[in-house]
């Protein structure tokens, strides 16, 4: 029964620690690059509409 129970316990953990991963809490982190990539597509894009 021991055995059993530490076994089970085992495979709850790592179902736990996988489910987390598929559902994180923390959003995706974006690499520097990335955000000014984004920030200068807004920027163009607010310049844009401005100009109509």
């Amino acid at each position: 029964m021991n055995r059993q129970k530490k076994l089970q316990q085992l495979f709850k953990e790592k179902a736990k620690k996988a489910s987390a991963k598929l559902a994180p809490k923390k959003p995706k982190y974006i690499s520097k690059a990335e955000r000014a990539k984004l920030e200068a597509e807004t920027a163009v894009e607010s310049t844009d509409t401005r100009e109509s």
